[in-house]
């Protein structure tokens, strides 16, 4: 059978199942373009986290890393949530345990403690608050400054929210395999060779610091979300992206008049590609890889969760 019959084929037998099902796909601005193609909503974190909240569906089928697909079931413990393969982690959310998160919370009692989205329902049930790269920012902002805040588990997300803050906080060492390669390296040869375009850059980059200490005008820090609508909103033509390559399948897509450069060609993520159009099927065919998040954990992980979402409506 030719390739092309074949994907015209799987895709029909996906779209079928979901109907029959009343499943929804979600899938990150990360995920393979067919994935991508395939999915009800595409977006960041924060977008994914609020499709979850707010779906009618009996089954949600996350097409991500798994921290996403347990986010989903602690918001959502009525729902069935299934991911296409249990092996699509996340190196950031595996810097930090449950355990760590406790221990550093004795070393510093009364502190505050900000986990980044990208972590365990373990880890986020030890936090007061959660972030994403989108509002991480907010939300560090709206706790009173004589507050020592714990920040985890991603350095260079807050290093960045520290200098654009002024507020001092304590920072986990952890980090994102693929985007601290993204480095100072990649920017300036980039804009050497490219002065005038946009420079879009996600925060877990280990150069996003630094790059908001440069005068030009055309660097922006933003999450995926906030690059889709830069560039939406942006007269330029030429735009420097520095996250993981998955999202410039939806950047050209949106915009195919527009010219997108990756920072780093080999900013890939391996655990976003494990998901796959015959994985999918398969989840659905067998509603197989369930993502359960036990209620009382749950319970307890979703306050923080929580908090975001009303901090960043």
């Amino acid at each position: 059978m030719p390739i092309g019959v074949y994907m015209e084929n799987l895709i029909e037998k996906i779209k079928r199942l979901k109907k029959e099902k009343n499943a929804v796909i979600i899938a990150h601005n990360y995920e393979l373009p067919e994935v991508q193609d395939i999915a009800d909503f595409v977006g960041d974190s924060l977008g994914l986290a609020r499709q979850a909240a707010n779906t009618d569906a009996d089954i949600i089928l996350f097409c991500g890393v798994h921290f996403m697909a347990e986010t989903a079931s602690i918001i959502s413990q009525d729902k069935k949530v299934l991911i296409p393969d249990l092996t699509a982690g996340c190196s950031l959310a595996d810097s930090i345990t449950a355990e760590e998160l406790k221990k550093w919370k004795e070393e510093n009692p009364n502190a505050v403690v900000v986990s980044y989205i990208n972590t365990t329902a373990a880890v986020k049930a030890e936090s007061d608050y959660c972030c994403t790269s989108s509002n991480a920012v907010e939300i560090v902002k709206s706790i009173p400054e004589e507050k020592l805040i714990l920040f985890c588990p991603d350095r260079f997300l807050g290093k960045f929210v520290m200098t654009t803050t002024k507020r001092k906080m304590k920072i986990w060492e952890g980090a994102c395999h693929v985007h601290k390669k993204i480095n100072i390296n990649d920017f300036e040869e980039k804009i050497k060779e490219n002065p005038n375009a946009d420079f879009l850059i996600h925060p877990e980059c280990s150069c996003s610091a630094n790059c908001t200490s440069k005068s030009q005008n055309n660097i922006k820090v933003y999450s995926t979300e906030g690059m889709i609508k830069h560039v939406e909103s942006s007269s330029n033509k030429n735009f420097v992206i520095a996250t993981e390559t998955g999202i410039l399948h939806r950047l050209k897509k949106l915009h195919p008049e527009k010219n997108f450069i990756p920072m780093n060609e080999n900013a890939i993520c391996d655990y976003m590609k494990k998901i796959t159009l015959n994985n999918i099927l398969d989840a659905l065919k067998y509603e197989q890889y369930e993502v359960k998040v036990p209620k009382t954990l749950a319970e307890k992980a979703k306050l923080p969760i929580e908090k975001m979402l009303e901090l960043s409506k």
